[in-house]
């Protein structure tokens, strides 16, 4: 058990060093814009879900991008090392003649960043999408052992 309470069902580590992930003191909370008739920038699609692992050959990332296609996503490495995995959900037009009942579904932007540790290959990486889900696998570079070579001890 820890002593330290996991907020609000964050799966994300503050002392990770490869997170770039903000912590929002609002997640969780109704959205300020279903109380107004202002639609919001933000949106709970803006936080997409993504899984990082580490396999002995690469980093796997699994984004949850559902009801996008190839082209709404974007996948960029910045700065040398940072992924960057973004994109957008256009909004339904309404029509005159609509009323809606309710409206679950967000649109709007998104934006993920991820600091890659020194041993990912970027000039690698590639990225797939299938039923929704975005992977995107940057192999790891092998570890180079130290060259070691015994010394005899004279006695």
């Amino acid at each position: 058990m820890s002593l330290i309470p996991n907020f609000l069902n964050r799966r994300s580590n503050v002392f990770d060093p490869f997170s770039l992930d903000v912590w929002d003191p609002f997640e969780g909370f109704p959205q300020l814009s279903s109380l107004s008739n202002f639609p919001s920038e933000t949106s709970s699609f803006a936080a997409a879900k993504v899984d990082w692992k580490e396999t002995p050959n690469a980093h796997v990332f699994k984004a949850d991008v559902p009801g996008l296609k190839r082209e709404e996503v974007k996948v960029e490495i910045e700065e040398g090392r940072v992924l960057q995995i973004s994109g957008e959900r256009s909004q339904e037009q309404e029509e005159k003649s609509d009323t809606w009942h309710r409206v679950e579904r967000s649109s709007g932007r998104f934006s993920r960043r991820f600091r890659l540790p020194e041993n990912a290959k970027v000039e690698e990486v590639k990225a797939a999408m299938e039923n929704g889900v975005l992977t995107v696998t940057v192999p790891k570079e092998e570890v180079k052992r130290p060259d070691v070579r015994p010394i005899q001890i004279s006695g």
